[in-house]
């Protein structure tokens, strides 16, 4: 099977769409380097957030959806991928290396991709309307494509196992200095700041949604919809692996991905919650009580349906392709 690199031209515009990635506090954990034939997915342990993911797992994780972003944006330009996962022992960064072939674009390769720019992490109230059962199912098969399970919490008892474990991670964390001043360094930034969360982006009231505490940001600009009477219908659904180890928690950020391009693709709102998991104790809660020990929990996801009439979520900057893509030497 022949693989030949695209033009420049292409592969810039792949590398500007995965880069649009979700990550952990927009952090943007990531290198890539071209070769003669292949695209490198490369972690920069540099950003890693030490007080907020000390073993590097949100790490591997945001790496991970920005991987499956790439094979989006080679896919809608009519390029097939055969990915290299963790091809180099002796380079634990070394997470990918993607070899491209010509091949026809789908209309839904098209349309995926489309769904790239329009992602947004949306940490307001949701509304009343329930998410139907078929689109959970249709998002647990996307994230079984790239290897992962979702399990939606909708047994009253799970939820509240589940809830219960983000407050507690939340109250944890806060009792550290540490991770106080990483959130206050990397949140409630500029709006033209290229990395981090910026105000624009939280909630003017940092509000539990019902039974749903959120990351307790610096207090930002984000309009909230009127609470009124409407009850947050929001799904929590979690993300988990069979293993642990660093292959697959990239496959479980490429899971991410999919399930996220899929939900924006339905017009659902997304948030990806990982309080809950930072937190060693309440993460392996998560795992016993939830999971019945038999996966490894890497994301919560909470997905529902945004107001009518809410404002769009403003897009958060990216660094340019030139701060992170690079070349092999000759």
């Amino acid at each position: 099977m022949r693989h030949s690199l695209p033009d420049e031209e292409t592969v810039r515009a792949a590398v500007a769409l995965a880069v649009r990635a979700p990550s952990i506090h927009n952090s943007q954990p990531w290198r890539w380097v071209t070769g003669d034939s292949s695209v490198h997915l490369f972690a920069d342990p540099g950003r890693l957030l030490p007080a907020t993911d000390p073993d590097g797992r949100d790490l591997v994780v945001s790496c991970g959806a920005a991987l499956h972003h790439l094979r989006v944006a080679f896919a809608a330009a009519g390029w097939a991928t055969d990915v290299h996962r963790l091809p180099n022992p002796a380079e634990a960064n070394h997470l990918a290396a993607v070899e491209c072939r010509p091949r026809a674009a789908t209309p839904e390769d098209i349309a995926l991709a489309a769904a790239i720019p329009h992602r947004r992490t949306d940490r307001r109230r949701f509304s009343s309307w329930q998410v139907p059962d078929d689109l959970l199912c249709a998002l647990a098969a996307r994230a079984a494509e790239q290897g992962a399970i979702l399990i939606p919490a909708t047994d009253p008892d799970d939820r509240y196992r589940l809830t219960s474990a983000i407050i507690e991670a939340a109250q944890q964390q806060h009792a550290v200095p540490a991770y106080v001043s990483e959130l206050a360094a990397w949140a409630g930034r500029d709006s033209s700041s290229e990395e981090g969360v910026p105000t624009g982006n939280i909630p003017a009231q940092q509000a539990w949604h019902d039974d749903i505490a959120m990351r307790a940001f610096p207090p930002g600009a984000l309009a909230q919809p009127p609470r009124g009477w409407e009850k947050d219908a929001s799904e929590l659904l979690v993300l988990a692996t069979s293993s642990d180890d660093r292959m697959s928690r990239l496959r479980a950020g490429e899971a991410v991905s999919a399930v996220l391009l899929a939900a924006t693709e339905i017009r659902l709102a997304t948030c990806p919650l990982s309080q809950p998991l930072e937190v060693s104790s309440t993460r392996d809660f998560l795992r016993d009580r939830l999971l019945d020990g038999a996966a490894f929990p890497q994301l919560v996801l909470r997905v529902g349906w945004a107001p009518v009439g809410n404002k769009p979520v403003p897009a958060t900057h990216r660094r340019a392709v030139d701060d992170v893509l690079g070349h092999f030497p000759d």
